[in-house]
Protein backbone atom coordinates (compact mmCIF):
# COMPACT_ATOMS: atom_id res chain seq x y z
CA UNK A 1 0.00 0.00 0.00
CA UNK A 2 1.27 3.46 -0.86
CA UNK A 3 0.74 6.89 0.66
CA UNK A 4 -1.39 7.93 -2.34
CA UNK A 5 -3.87 5.17 -1.38
CA UNK A 6 -4.40 6.43 2.18
CA UNK A 7 -3.82 10.20 2.11
CA UNK A 8 -6.53 12.81 2.40
CA UNK A 9 -6.70 14.71 -0.86
CA UNK A 10 -9.04 17.40 0.46
CA UNK A 11 -6.52 19.58 2.25
CA UNK A 12 -7.36 22.45 4.56
CA UNK A 13 -5.23 25.48 3.75
CA UNK A 14 -4.87 28.52 5.98
CA UNK A 15 -2.82 31.66 5.68
CA UNK A 16 -0.18 32.85 8.11
CA UNK A 17 -2.42 35.76 9.16
CA UNK A 18 -5.28 33.57 10.35
CA UNK A 19 -5.69 33.77 14.11
CA UNK A 20 -5.30 30.63 16.16
CA UNK A 21 -9.05 30.69 16.83
CA UNK A 22 -9.85 30.89 13.11
CA UNK A 23 -7.40 28.09 12.42
CA UNK A 24 -8.87 25.92 15.18
CA UNK A 25 -12.43 26.60 14.01
CA UNK A 26 -11.57 25.62 10.45
CA UNK A 27 -9.78 22.48 11.58
CA UNK A 28 -12.71 21.56 13.84
CA UNK A 29 -15.36 22.14 11.17
CA UNK A 30 -13.39 20.08 8.64
CA UNK A 31 -12.60 17.42 11.27
CA UNK A 32 -8.88 17.49 10.55
CA UNK A 33 -5.89 17.68 12.86
CA UNK A 34 -3.68 19.80 10.63
CA UNK A 35 -3.78 22.60 8.11
CA UNK A 36 -1.34 23.39 5.34
CA UNK A 37 0.02 26.91 5.40
CA UNK A 38 1.11 28.35 2.10
CA UNK A 39 2.95 31.63 2.39
CA UNK A 40 4.06 32.86 -1.04
CA UNK A 41 6.17 35.54 0.66
CA UNK A 42 7.63 33.14 3.22
CA UNK A 43 9.23 29.75 3.36
CA UNK A 44 6.81 27.99 1.01
CA UNK A 45 4.66 25.18 2.43
CA UNK A 46 4.34 24.67 6.17
CA UNK A 47 1.94 22.96 8.54
CA UNK A 48 0.08 23.89 11.71
CA UNK A 49 -1.41 21.12 13.80
CA UNK A 50 -3.86 20.73 16.63
CA UNK A 51 -0.86 20.23 18.93
CA UNK A 52 0.57 23.62 17.87
CA UNK A 53 -2.73 25.32 18.76
CA UNK A 54 -2.98 23.41 22.04
CA UNK A 55 0.59 24.36 23.03
CA UNK A 56 -0.08 28.03 22.28
CA UNK A 57 -3.19 28.01 24.45
CA UNK A 58 -1.35 26.19 27.24
CA UNK A 59 1.28 28.96 27.08
CA UNK A 60 -1.48 31.52 27.73
CA UNK A 61 -1.54 33.06 24.27
CA UNK A 62 -4.73 34.80 23.17
CA UNK A 63 -6.27 32.78 20.31
CA UNK A 64 -8.02 35.89 18.97
CA UNK A 65 -4.77 37.84 18.70
CA UNK A 66 -2.07 35.24 18.09
CA UNK A 67 -1.44 34.49 14.41
CA UNK A 68 -0.84 31.10 12.84
CA UNK A 69 2.44 32.46 11.44
CA UNK A 70 4.06 32.23 14.87
CA UNK A 71 3.21 28.52 15.18
CA UNK A 72 3.88 27.13 11.72
CA UNK A 73 6.33 24.31 11.28
CA UNK A 74 8.35 25.17 8.18
CA UNK A 75 10.85 22.37 8.65
CA UNK A 76 8.33 19.85 7.30
CA UNK A 77 9.05 16.26 6.34
CA UNK A 78 7.32 15.73 3.01
CA UNK A 79 6.16 12.30 1.86
CA UNK A 80 6.08 11.24 -1.74
CA UNK A 81 2.88 9.65 -3.06
CA UNK A 82 4.74 6.42 -3.84
CA UNK A 83 6.14 6.00 -0.32
CA UNK A 84 4.88 2.87 1.39
CA UNK A 85 2.68 3.25 4.44
CA UNK A 86 5.50 1.63 6.40
CA UNK A 87 7.88 4.39 5.22
CA UNK A 88 5.37 7.07 6.24
CA UNK A 89 4.80 5.47 9.64
CA UNK A 90 8.56 5.18 10.22
CA UNK A 91 9.07 8.88 9.34
CA UNK A 92 6.30 9.86 11.77
CA UNK A 93 7.78 7.76 14.56
CA UNK A 94 11.30 9.06 13.93
CA UNK A 95 10.16 12.69 13.82
CA UNK A 96 7.58 12.40 16.63
CA UNK A 97 4.75 13.86 14.56
CA UNK A 98 1.39 12.61 13.32
CA UNK A 99 1.00 14.25 9.91
CA UNK A 100 2.99 14.29 6.69
CA UNK A 101 2.43 16.67 3.80
CA UNK A 102 2.35 14.69 0.55
CA UNK A 103 4.10 16.49 -2.28
CA UNK A 104 5.21 15.86 -5.82
CA UNK A 105 7.10 18.36 -7.97
CA UNK A 106 6.54 21.18 -5.43
CA UNK A 107 2.77 20.59 -5.50
CA UNK A 108 0.78 19.63 -2.41
CA UNK A 109 -1.17 16.47 -3.20
CA UNK A 110 -2.58 15.77 0.24
CA UNK A 111 -1.89 15.01 3.88
CA UNK A 112 -1.47 11.62 5.50
CA UNK A 113 -1.99 11.12 9.21
CA UNK A 114 -1.41 8.30 11.64
CA UNK A 115 -5.19 7.84 11.63
CA UNK A 116 -5.18 7.37 7.84
CA UNK A 117 -2.50 4.69 8.09
CA UNK A 118 -4.22 2.84 10.93
CA UNK A 119 -7.56 2.97 9.08
CA UNK A 120 -6.08 1.40 5.95
CA UNK A 121 -4.17 -1.24 7.89
CA UNK A 122 -7.28 -2.13 9.91
CA UNK A 123 -9.41 -2.39 6.76
CA UNK A 124 -6.77 -4.52 5.09
CA UNK A 125 -6.51 -6.79 8.11
CA UNK A 126 -10.28 -7.32 8.21
CA UNK A 127 -10.26 -8.44 4.57
CA UNK A 128 -7.38 -10.90 4.95
CA UNK A 129 -8.51 -14.40 5.93
CA UNK A 130 -7.27 -15.62 9.30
Amino acid sequence: MQVRDAMSKAVLTVGPEHTLRQTAQLMSSRRVGAAIVIDPDGAGVGIITERDVLNALADGQDPDVERAAAHITWDVVYAGPSWTLEDAAAAMIEGSFRHLVVMSDDEVLGVISVRDIVRVWAQHRSTVPA
